[in-house]
């Protein structure tokens, strides 16, 4: 019978899409490699997390006694960090599914971005897409996995240098943890300062100081354990007793982004339901943003146990925000199908999603500057709410910002825009297109601009949807610069009058008409060719 220790390493090759992304990481020059520790540490943490859940219907997984915990040890002479956690673990398909192959979405617009970045684009790419235990690669020549699942009897081991090919192999449950998974690094020489205790104690603090799960450091063979981190859950401080850096750390730490927040959203609410949101505005675009697959990145906790990133607790134009909800009004062992009929779920997604759009409102009343940022980088997405969200319609009509014929470089609002409508104007005039140049230089533009009329120049995917859906902004109509020439003769323009003040010139009309005409005509020559 064959032994665990004479069975022979099965050996793999790595999904084709790992080996690429593999290749791109090893060969490419990073400003930040101190982001692959975190990663292994979020890793670690949703482990822990994994087990408190599944512990909920199978007590027996946890009846030892372990505390959830994660553990950093150092050896300079070994070369190696290692990471221990006392989480679910893996068992050997787990451990090929999770290791060999890439399942998010994201992955192709990862691998893009990161060949242009090769070819000059300047980016701090690592920590923007979240590419987690593979970064391990930028500072190790060969990383092992040693694993035991929870309620298994076998434990597994991983292994490789990241040129191709991993193994798998059985070991014996002495070498591995008693539950959970350990991850060793073998370092590059390069990368020497990560057996400092100094060093990666600091790079703990700052990017991972907020885990929901302690953690300790081990700086050499035979020392005590020094606890970096106590798990507590941040959510659950007064907000006076947090500061901006733990709110930035805890954000890159549930986000997989390395940017600073806009801002935060950091409530409790109590009354018919009770439950606590940290969600974050993010600085910069998550590369995913447009992937039309892709739903929210908030958390479910309940009662402080994670139990999902897939609720959908905001709808789909917010999907952006990152962030974590906990809530004590649902059963902790609730399923993925109760979550979504969940009447519970309803009103924390309705309650949540207003404060969002409240704070969205305060920075544009108080914050103008940040809050231009934030448009210019959601601006787009906050507008497939105007579609489709007929609740909030007039929230986010007042909220949007547009490029018009008046404003240069700048954005305005509707409600600037009423401000400067015309004497005898009717309505709001828009014009759509896909770039701001030729919408400029549009010749339906003409007539408006004699008359000296603003026009909203469109140029997202979604602008050809929402203004048919947007009946009226405070009454005044959407219209077309198409269906609004027969209105002109009705406004009183600055550019259309006799010296003493009478109506537009018939020359003026008939020459804006004439244009007008001409750019019809030649538009059904386009698509209906003579001949």
């Amino acid at each position: 019978m064959t032994t665990v220790e004479e069975q022979q390493p099965e050996q793999h090759v790595f999904e084709a899409d790992v080996s690429r992304l593999l290749h791109m990481m090893v060969h490419s020059v990073y400003s930040d490699k101190d982001v692959f520790l975190r990663e292994l540490i979020s890793n670690a943490a949703d482990a822990c997390e994994k087990l408190r859940y599944e512990s909920i219907s199978k007590p027996q997984l946890s009846s030892d006694g372990t505390q959830p915990e994660i553990l950093v040890t150092l050896n300079e002479e070994a070369k190696t960090l290692v990471i221990e956690d006392t989480g679910i673990g893996m068992n050997r398909d787990e451990m090929i599914d999770a290791l060999g192959t890439i399942a998010r979405s994201g992955t192709k617009a990862f691998m893009e971005r990161l060949e242009a970045a090769k070819a000059g684009e300047k980016a701090e790419l690592i920590g923007q897409f979240g590419v987690g235990f593979y970064s391990s690669f930028m500072v190790a020549d060969r990383v092992d996995v040693i694993s035991r699942r929870a309620g298994d009897g076998e434990a597994w081991k991983w292994s490789s240098d990241g040129k191709g090919r991993y193994e798998v192999v059985a070991v014996d449950v002495g070498q591995a943890p008693a539950r959970g998974t350990r991850v060793v690094l073998h370092l590059m020489d390069d990368a020497k300062k990560y057996t400092s205790k100094w060093a990666v104690e600091k790079i703990i603090r700052d990017q991972s100081g907020h885990v929901p799960v302690p953690i300790r450091l081990v700086d050499k063979d035979g020392a005590e354990p020094s606890q970096v981190s106590d798990g507590a859950a941040l959510w659950i401080k007064q907000k006076s007793d947090i500061s901006k850096h733990d709110y930035d750390d805890f954000y890159r730490s549930i986000s997989g982004q390395y940017d600073e927040p806009l801002a935060n959203v950091h409530f409790r609410a109590e009354g018919r339901h009770e439950y606590t949101t940290l969600a974050f505005i993010p600085g910069s675009q998550p590369f995913d943003l447009f992937d039309p697959d892709r739903q929210g990145r908030m958390k479910l906790y309940v009662k402080r146990v994670f139990i999902t990133d897939e609720a959908e607790l905001l709808p789909r134009y917010l999907r952006f925000v990152r962030g974590i909800v906990d809530t004590s009004d649902l059963p902790l062992n609730i399923s993925r199908e109760m979550i979504q009929e969940s009447s519970v779920l309803a009103a924390i997604k309705k309650g949540v999603t207003s404060r969002i759009l409240s704070a969205l409102e305060k920075m544009a009343e108080g914050e103008a500057e940040t809050f231009s940022k934030a448009w210019d980088l959601f601006g787009a997405i906050l507008k497939e709410g105007i579609y489709d969200d007929f609740e909030r319609r007039a929230q986010l009509l007042k909220l949007a910002r547009f490029r018009t014929t008046v404003s240069g470089e700048a954005t305005r609002s509707l409600a600037d825009y009423l401000a400067g409508m015309k004497q005898g104007q009717s309505a709001i005039y828009y014009i759509s297109g896909s770039s701001l140049d030729q919408l400029k230089s549009s010749p339906q533009l003409e007539g408006f601009r004699a008359k000296g009329i603003e026009v909203l120049l469109l140029t997202d995917g979604v602008d050809n949807f929402w203004p048919t859906n947007a009946a009226d902004f405070e009454g005044k109509p959407f219209k077309s610069v198409t269906q609004g020439l027969a209105d002109l003769n009705a406004v009183a323009g600055h550019g259309d009058t006799d010296e003493g003040g009478g109506q537009a010139s018939p020359k003026l009309q008939r020459s804006s008409i004439s244009r007008e005409a001409h750019s019809v005509r030649r538009s059904l020559t386009c698509v209906f060719p003579t001949g």
